[in-house]
């Protein structure tokens, strides 16, 4: 407030000071450099430091080149598009272009579509027959270049290996982790007589391992077996081709009931039915029994089987078994449930198996907590029945 009447009383004063006449031109450079002594004697008398005007010179310089820069953007600049919105419109109107140019660009589309599909690595085997044993000896051995199926950028193979059209016998490598190209050197056998093996067709298929849901197919390799010469053995690398994935047979549904009692160290399983089994015999029925095994750290501990229902598929057991279990190794049990049919003359074909326990993913990791969180009262559930192969597959590979 001082300093703004010390300016308004300056201001009166020279207001009512008589005009002097306009001085002469020749002393217009002695007369400004008066008034920028004026200028800086005024400010070396007013209250206000020097370092807080020169700040508030800084700030209002700062607000000028803002709003100059603002200016530029919106007029100025208006015009120009960023690249990347540029590209994008370029990318709508090749799209277009591409439409219109209809099926010309289509069969380019399939080409290329083509080319990628085809990029699925490939696969060496091997063949030979004993014609002493009637028996087609296949080797897997490696594979190359396999395509990134996980998301961290690699692949957990494994080859499924059977005979077309009958698809009875199955076998699987191991799984391979983290690896696009894995070496398996396994062999496999397929007892077939040699006047029946022209009409069959080898399958191959690489599939990609997946712990938490379905094992995507990665590629595969068909061989007609009347376009194979088996007088000598055959080593060769093939292409993999994509291959829809078989579909997942029914193989009917099993009720299991759990119950752990923690003081006394007791595991019950109880094999109450099944339903909906798979018809193993000829006549279109089957003679179902069941094995429960249980495990502890993938070590066999015990196993038990049920009585065999006759022709049926869908048999009723009502069968309890008890096993010693100390709570320090609940954590790391595994039950085994595998259906068989029962077979009087040769040896018993698994209809399909499950598990609960370490390592159970699903309905067979709920159950498996489902009677932990509920001691001593037995806990039934229904699971469906996989492929033996499959579930020992899981079984083997270790556990994230």
């Amino acid at each position: 407030m001082r300093l703004v009447g010390e300016l308004v009383a300056r201001a009166r004063r020279a207001a009512e000071e008589p005009k002097e006449p306009a001085p002469p031109s020749h002393r217009s450079n002695h007369n400004f450099s008066n008034m920028k002594s004026k200028f800086f004697n005024e400010l070396t008398h007013m209250p206000m430091p020097m370092w807080a005007v020169g700040a508030i010179v800084v700030v209002v310089l700062a607000l000028v080149g803002c709003l100059g820069f603002c200016i530029w953007k919106k007029c100025i600049n208006k015009g120009k598009k960023p690249k990347k919105v540029r590209e994008r419109k370029g990318g709508r109107g090749r799209r277009k272009k591409a439409e219109g140019d209809g099926e010309d660009g289509k069969d380019g589309d399939d080409k290329k579509e083509e080319e990628e599909q085809e990029a699925l690595g490939k696969l060496e085997f091997s063949l030979d027959y004993n014609f002493t044993d009637n028996q087609l000896i296949v080797g897997v051995l490696q594979a190359q270049d396999l395509p990134a199926m996980d998301i961290g950028g690699t692949s957990d193979p494994y080859v499924k290996v059977y005979m077309m059209p009958d698809k009875k016998k199955k076998f699987e490598t191991k799984v391979q982790r983290k690896n696009l190209c894995p070496v398996f050197n396994e062999t496999f056998s397929f007892k077939i007589p040699y006047a029946e093996l022209g009409g069959q067709t080898l399958i191959l298929q690489v599939f990609d391992f997946d712990r938490f849901g379905k094992h995507d197919v990665i590629g595969q390799i068909s061989i007609p077996m009347n376009s194979v010469d088996l007088a000598q053995p055959l080593n060769e690398w093939r292409d993999l081709v994509s291959g829809e994935k078989e579909e997942q047979e029914k193989l009917g549904d099993i009720c299991i009931s759990l119950r752990y009692v923690p003081t006394a160290g007791k595991l019950t399983v109880n094999v109450m039915e099944a339903k909906n089994l798979k018809k193993m015999d000829v006549g279109g029925l089957s003679d179902p029994f069941v094995k429960v095994v249980i495990q502890h750290n993938g070590k066999r501990l015990k196993k038990k089987k049920t009585s065999v229902k006759q022709n049926t598929l869908n048999p009723y057991f009502n069968e309890s078994f008890s096993f010693e279990v100390p709570f320090s190794q609940i954590q790391k049990i595994q039950v085994l449930i595998t259906v068989y049919d029962y077979d009087k003359l040769g040896s018993n074909d698994a209809i399909g198996k499950c598990f609960m326990g370490f390592g159970a993913s699903g309905v067979g990791l709920k159950h498996w907590s489902d009677m932990l969180a509920n001691p001593r009262r037995p806990v039934a559930q229904w699971h469906s029945l996989l492929p033996e192969e499959e579930v020992d597959a899981t079984l083997k590979a270790p556990v994230r």
